[in-house]
């Protein structure tokens, strides 16, 4: 099967794809099981590769700089194509698509394409780091989408601005959340990067501003994303340490998973307040549940977050192969796919060369 997905997806020479697109016996559509029984549900779409943050642990000035060399227009899958990629792996049993980025409100006209794909029956959520949602909330939930996530890595302006690198106010991101939320964006989803000794003391603050509001705050383990942000074991914050910062303070208890495969391990305050999650990939792997394949932003598939190369569907795309074709492709990878980067995570592992999370998304 490897050797029939490299020659499938091989973009020097389109026709060496036609001999064998046929002989996959890959089906049309229906569930698609990966070697380790996993079925794919949540396809995650980058639309662009370009922020307007320069958040130290996914696109630091350091390498994303002036001179970055950020793809260019032609490069980029249109909204006609995504949507018929979208349209594909939906028929082989996912459930939810999340558009990210890069920072995915920077797309032109980014609420056509949540109109077309809105026309699918799946969830539709989007992933943001707030600053366009006052100007664009209103139009993106009228175009057919069901909630957004929020980044925002502190609450205090100083760790804040550090953070994002750029000098961007908490106020701003704030008001970000009160206009989703004004245009019926819910449940919002705030998600806090946790980096030892750089945001960990803005842990009780982010859960405390949040108890009540009916928005859910998600802690994320620092992970070793890309090769750009000198990913170092001491800098992760083990969540078992969140929670119990957490605990100390405001008073939790666990409670169930929305759905099998969900990442986040839910926590509510014992006053009934509201909920909180923690999401543990370095110290607790959830690799045997992951559902999960991305879309690049020029169109290549990954099947882990830590993925080191990609399979190229948009030279299918362009090459007008048709839709059986594609098929086979996406159904090829993912019956090969095998990943559990986070299981095996090491020393050596973590200082491979991956993809950067800014051209996959989170």
């Amino acid at each position: 099967m490897s050797e029939k997905i490299i020659h499938l997806l091989d973009t020097r020479t389109a026709a060496r794809t036609a001999a064998v697109v046929p002989d996959l016996a890959i089906p049309a559509t229906g569930r698609l099981d990966d070697t380790r029984g996993r079925a794919v549900r949540d396809l995650r779409i980058s639309v662009t590769d370009r922020c307007n943050f320069r958040c130290v642990y996914c696109m630091p000035k350091s390498v994303f700089d002036k001179d970055y060399p950020y793809l260019a227009r032609a490069e980029l899958l249109s909204f006609e194509e995504i949507e018929r990629i979208a349209t594909l792996f939906v028929a082989h049993g996912v459930n939810k698509l999340r558009i990210t980025g890069g920072e995915p409100l920077l797309r032109k006209n980014i609420e056509q394409l949540i109109e077309r794909l809105a026309r699918l029956p799946v969830e539709i959520t989007l992933t943001t780091n707030g600053t366009l949602l006052p100007q664009k909330a209103r139009a993106l939930r009228d175009a057919g989408l069901t909630r957004v996530t929020v980044s925002l890595d502190a609450m205090d302006d100083d760790t804040f601005r550090r953070m994002n690198d750029v000098d961007f106010p908490v106020s701003q991101v704030l008001e970000g959340i009160d206009a989703a939320h004004a245009a019926g964006l819910m449940p919002i989803k705030v998600n806090m990067v946790v980096k030892r000794d750089t945001n960990d003391h803005a842990i009780v603050p982010m859960a405390r501003h949040f108890k009540g509001s009916g928005h859910i705050v998600r802690f994320i383990e620092f992970m070793d994303v890309g090769s750009s942000n000198g990913w170092k074991m001491d800098e992760v914050l083990p969540s078992a340490d969140v929670i119990a910062r957490i605990h100390a303070d405001m008073p939790l208890e666990p409670i169930g998973a929305n759905y099998p495969g969900e990442v986040a391990q839910r926590w509510r305050h014992v006053d009934g307040s509201g909920e909180i999650g923690v999401i543990s990939s370095v110290t607790q792997a959830f690799c045997s549940s992951c559902t999960r394949v991305r879309l690049s932003t020029e169109g290549k598939i990954y099947t882990c977050l830590f993925a080191t190369e990609g399979h190229d569907l948009r030279a299918l795309l362009r090459a007008g192969r048709s839709d059986a074709d594609i098929t086979s492709a996406i159904g090829a990878i993912w019956q090969a796919r095998g990943d559990r980067y986070s299981e095996i995570r090491t020393a050596d592992t973590a200082a491979r060369r991956k993809i950067e999370m800014s051209y996959i998304g989170g």
